[in-house]
């Protein structure tokens, strides 16, 4: 029999495992409120100047560019590789794509190369999504993924509560053309598609989009902010849009627009940028639905440079995507984050994606095992005070070609290139951007410095886990890449 002092010790126990609940709870909850939310909106081939931020002027970016104008337009930001897929893991992982094994695409899945179908960011490097995840963050990923095929690699592995998109490369964007072709070759008895036909997905389940794919998109990412904020957890959402990347296609809507643009190429470009702005203004609705904008951290970026044969402007910049001038892999970029930067801020300072992963981990208070390597640097600190993260320090840019390599450096004021098997260059590119004008014989000290730390640096590299192709798999071998021993001499 329970007696009377029994019963009021077990209710003054209970009343206390209740109160110290409700304490835990509530220190949860307002930790839960100090931290951040993380938005990364990530563009495929967008230019620099393709935004009204950076000066682009036939480009129509309202949203974008309130973002920008509401907290800091990075001027000099970088991506670790001017083509898309290594640029992608290199944020995704806080690794340079060369010392992971990752400096090409993942060859298409159309492409039959059989011995690299089933490969993928390797498994042994956390992305930044399972860094938050394990602190406590729901996360989404939303769209392009291509960082592998199989299910080792898939979004809902590597951190992702939830994924809604596609696997490859690239994707058509009306669903008239792609729903359902591939289900009809599958019958036919094909093995190899297309990837942009694929059917999209989430959560590995198949799914039939009915809209424009950019705005099918920026509508699965607003009912992520929906679900995510019923979790009462932080959240980071990771949206990918594969515009403006070819196919160029754009709404019959939007096109009309921009009818004022003779060149077809340019005109549909731009319209599939401005459906993408669209997209984000949706999306900052949806955040401030939830009063959750204020609280909100919002990185918006390019994957690479624009591609200047299919209506891209890299202005002031020289080249394009695929280069390592700065066209290839400086990318316009804007940062928003009303509880924690000011408004109207400029930061002329280099700025890498690799430095998104650690500053993101140490806003969100992730613990980063000691085993992990970061290539970047927290710059939280360096941004709110406007000063350089890496006075002195090198940001590297290497694509291999057929027997040799291209190299972009830059540190500082200083930019040092090396492309299509050329002499080395070296630029003033705060005065130059365009690299127009090369001082190597007025600062050879300079030039013989970047280019010996360059060179300390490839040796870090590892070989290739996969090629985009076959020539280039056969030509690693044949020409004895990466011969870096070449590409780092001064001549």
């Amino acid at each position: 029999m329970t007696t009377c002092s029994t019963r009021i010790l077990m209710a003054a126990t209970a009343a206390f495992s209740c109160l110290l609940g409700n304490a835990f709870a509530n220190a949860a909850a307002e930790q839960n409120e100090k931290r951040p939310n993380i938005v990364v909106i990530l563009c495929d081939d967008l230019g620099y100047a393709d935004v009204g931020f950076n000066g682009g002027s036939e480009v129509l970016t309202p949203n974008i560019d309130k973002l920008a104008a509401g907290g800091m337009v990075c001027q000099s930001a970088y991506v670790a590789h001017p083509f898309c897929g290594p640029s992608r893991m290199a944020f995704m992982t806080g690794r340079y794509p060369h010392c992971i094994g990752a400096p090409y695409n993942l060859p298409p899945s159309a492409s039959n190369i059989e011995e690299y179908a089933e490969e993928g960011v390797d498994t042994n490097e956390p992305l930044i999504s399972t860094t938050l995840q394990r602190a406590g963050y729901f996360t989404g990923a939303i769209g392009k993924w291509h960082m592998g095929f199989t299910e080792e690699y898939h979004p809902n592995r590597r951190g992702f509560d939830e994924f809604y998109g596609f696997l490859g490369g690239g994707h058509k964007y009306f669903p008239a053309q792609y729903q359902g072709v591939y289900e009809r070759q599958l019958a036919r008895g094909m093995k190899h598609f297309n990837e942009y036909i694929t059917p999209l997905e989430h959560n590995g389940q198949q799914v039939k989009e009915t809209e424009y794919l950019t705005d099918g998109l920026s509508r699965e990412a607003c009912n992520f902010v929906d679900k995510a904020v019923a979790t009462e957890k932080p959240f980071f959402l990771y949206l990918a849009y594969n515009a403006p990347h070819s196919p160029l296609e754009a709404t019959e809507e939007d096109l009309a627009r921009f009818e004022h643009i003779q060149d077809q190429k340019r005109r549909t470009y731009v319209a599939m940028v401005y459906a993408v702005d669209r997209g984000v203004g949706k999306l900052v609705d949806t955040l401030k639905k939830h009063n959750q904008f204020e609280n909100t951290l919002i990185v918006f970026f390019s994957d690479n440079g624009g591609k200047l044969g299919l209506g891209a402007d890299n202005t002031p910049l020289r080249e394009g995507k695929g280069s390592t001038y700065e066209g290839g892999f400086r990318v316009p970029m804007a940062i928003s984050y009303p509880n924690g930067l000011k408004a109207g801020q400029q930061y002329a300072h280099p700025i890498t994606a690799l430095d998104l992963y650690p500053t993101f981990a140490r806003l969100a208070g992730a613990n980063i095992s000691d085993e992990k390597v970061l290539d970047g640097k927290d710059v939280w600190e360096d941004l709110l005070a406007n000063r350089s993260a890496r006075d002195g320090g090198m940001i590297y840019s290497v694509r291999h070609r057929l027997g040799f390599s291209d190299v972009g450096i830059r540190s500082d004021r200083w930019k040092a290139t090396r492309i299509y098997n050329q002499r080395w260059k070296l630029f003033d590119i705060e005065s130059d951007p365009g690299e127009k004008q090369d001082i190597r014989a007025s600062n050879p000290a300079q030039l013989e410095k970047m280019v010996s730390e360059a060179r300390q640096w490839s040796e870090t590299h590892t070989q290739p886990l996969w090629f985009d192709n076959r020539k280039a798999a056969e030509s690693w071998q044949e020409l004895n890449m990466p011969q870096y021993d070449k590409t780092f001499e001064l001549k």
